[in-house]
């Protein structure tokens, strides 16, 4: 499953989009006020999966998910010391940061001014810094091992964690670089927080949402206007934009009338799906597909899977076992209304163990048991 971090500041309304997008008041771990730590599974949305509902009527509809952890914010800009120890954040697969854009006397910022730029800065600066400290130790770690045994491992990997130690004094992130292959496979175990994929999602004021537009649209215009444009042209880093004063009304409604709700603002989707779509997306994730009367169901796989990989998503035996992949596209099916029209037009394919899986892809695996 994924995993991705929250992390804001104080009155961000971090802790609301949380509650709002695992759909719990009561969290998983926890409750906040002592800095614990929360945790919840976010449904991530996928129309693809209700139209194949529909059409198999199935006992069990499953949806693809990511596990969400929160915790209590931090008090203000230069803060977010207490970030950087939570084994939490540390494992998770991405950081989704919530910056303040909207403005409330009743609720005031504790820096005492609404400056999304200058609180996505801070943040990274924190964890730019954090980052810093662990690449420190290491290297001078790695000095004192190296007089002792000359490796060629542990000269790459000094060399490497030299590179990330420049581009942090810099003030730079790690995901900015562009490590690949072994080199990246050295920097795993370390965990550090600025090498991950940055989601930063501005939560807006009413009145800017109630411009209307396309999402893509509202998003770009949240982010020029809040300053964040050049965060966003940072390697693995992408942006999102939500109300969460909305979202909580529209979290009251019916599923018709909260549609109706989004309709009169221009909108085709709620900002709680954007997001968590969005996080999704941003760690280059596709979705596959098992249909059936038993059960239609959404699996997670990067990017560039192959078939036989997929498969042990679903089973380590069907991994093992593997023979064939049965596969058509979505859109096939959705096309000819079944699986036996599907076949009767040859595009049910059989894939091997090296297929890579598509987007959308609908697959039925035969396995040796």
């Amino acid at each position: 499953m994924l995993r991705a971090a929250l992390i804001g500041f104080a009155s961000s309304g971090k802790t609301t989009l949380f509650q709002l997008m695992t759909s719990a008041r009561e969290t998983a771990r926890g409750a906040h006020g002592k800095g614990e730590t929360s945790v919840g599974i976010s449904k991530v949305p996928d129309a693809r999966l209700d139209r194949l509902t529909a059409m198999y009527n199935p006992r069990k509809r499953v949806p693809a998910t990511v596990e969400l952890t929160d915790l209590a914010a931090t008090a203000a800009a230069g803060g977010a010391k207490a970030l950087v120890d939570v084994v939490a954040y540390k494992n998770a697969d991405a950081l989704v940061h919530v910056l303040r854009a909207f403005r409330d006397p009743a609720v005031p910022h504790p820096s005492g001014s609404i400056e999304p730029a200058r609180d996505a800065q801070a943040m990274e600066d924190e964890l730019i810094l954090a980052d810093l400290g662990v690449a420190e130790r290491r290297l001078e770690r790695l000095e004192k091992d190296l007089k002792k045994n000359r490796s060629a491992d542990l000269e790459r990997e000094r060399d490497v964690l030299m590179l990330c130690k420049a581009a942090l004094e810099e003030g730079r992130p790690l995901r900015s670089l562009d490590l690949k292959g072994e080199d990246l496979k050295r920097l795993r175990g370390f965990q550090f927080l600025s090498a991950k994929p940055l989601l930063i999602v501005i939560n807006l004021d009413e009145a800017d949402l109630s411009a209307g537009g396309d999402a893509a649209a509202q998003i770009d215009r949240a982010a020029e206007t809040a300053g964040l444009t050049p965060f966003l042209s940072r390697a693995g880093t992408a942006a999102s934009a939500v109300c969460a004063k909305i979202e909580l009304e529209i979290a009251q409604l019916e599923p018709a009338d909260a549609a109706a709700f989004l309709s009169d603002l221009g909108l085709t989707e709620s900002g709680l799906d954007r997001v968590i779509r969005a996080s999704y997306d941003l760690l280059g994730y596709i979705s596959f597909f098992t249909v059936g009367e038993d059960e239609c169901r959404a699996w997670s796989i990067p990017r560039a899977t192959p078939a036989q990989l997929a498969a042990g998503e679903i089973h380590s035996d069907i991994q093992r076992g593997f023979i064939r992949a049965e596969v058509v596209s979505y859109e096939h099916l959705i096309a000819r209304g079944s699986m036996a029209a599907c076949r009767d037009h040859g595009e049910v394919r059989l894939e091997g163990k090296d297929y890579i899986v598509q987007d959308g892809d609908i697959i039925n695996f035969r396995f040796a048991t």
